[in-house]
């Protein structure tokens, strides 16, 4: 499967924005998403995944309450809306696909968009 992320861009603090992922193959009905991040000077961490069918959802600390993960399978999609943004959140985004279930390590993904860069100015 390959994957393109998209939707990036600068909002103020508080405002939000909503990341997509394209992904092409028919087989992406059957993988995992989800979408890590990558901060100036940092190492790439987990933000949200979602199983195959969308019941199953997970996220990291720092976004729970703020962010929710969902995904289209009839159009090949998986979407993050993020609400509250913070300086914080400013990062490179990363979709990607891997297994059946919901994980947070990105050991487990296989196919990794380019990245969309989200900035957060205060």
């Amino acid at each position: 499967v390959q994957l393109q992320a998209s939707g990036g861009g600068l909002v103020q603090a508080g405002g939000s924005l909503r990341l997509s992922c394209a992904a092409s193959g028919r087989t992406f009905g059957s993988y995992a998403m989800a979408w890590f991040r990558r901060a100036p000077g940092k190492e790439r961490e987990f933000v949200a995944a979602i199983n195959w069918s969308g019941i199953s959802t997970s996220y990291a600390d720092s976004v729970k309450g703020r962010f929710t993960i969902s995904r289209n399978n009839a159009e090949n999609m998986v979407y993050l809306q993020m609400n509250s943004l913070r300086p914080e959140d400013t990062a490179v985004y990363y979709c990607a696909a891997g297994g059946s279930y919901v994980h947070t390590s990105e050991t487990n993904f296989g196919a990794w968009g380019q990245g969309t860069q989200v900035t957060v100015s205060s």
